[in-house]
């Protein structure tokens, strides 16, 4: 016997993994990727397109957490690494995430300032792969 409550109609996030999306530039100069699962649709925006489809993917394990809250929601970043422009990340501890944001980091500047996922997102932080 299945359990009812982990089915739903709403596709798991590694199906939308699968599905190519469509892009559109928008006028900022960002792109926002969307990936349709009849009848069911995620976007995502970043600075470039590959960011667009990671954030869309993203956007999929929200929602799906939404109907099955039992759900992990998969962190798209390791808790510490270098982005390819040699910045240091480090994930926020879980009971301090709330008022600082997931990740630490500190700027060109010097200073130490915090983002949320959407916006490392958004922002198409990468991980460098060297």
């Amino acid at each position: 016997m299945s359990d009812f409550n982990e089915r739903s109609a709403y596709p798991s996030p590694e199906d939308f993994e699968v599905m190519r999306p469509e892009y559109e530039e928008l006028e900022d100069g960002t792109f926002e990727a969307s990936i349709t699962i009849t009848p069911f649709r995620v976007t995502g925006i970043s600075s470039t397109k590959p960011g667009a489809r990671r954030a869309a993917l993203y956007e999929a394990e929200k929602t799906y957490r939404n109907y099955h809250p039992s759900y992990r929601v998969r962190v798209p970043y390791p808790d510490n690494f270098k982005d390819q422009e040699g910045i240091q990340w480090k994930r926020v501890p879980a009971q301090q995430r709330d008022q600082l944001g997931d990740f630490r980091f500190t700027d060109a500047d010097g200073e130490e300032d915090f983002a949320d996922v959407e916006t490392m997102l958004l922002w198409d932080v990468r991980p460098d792969e060297a």
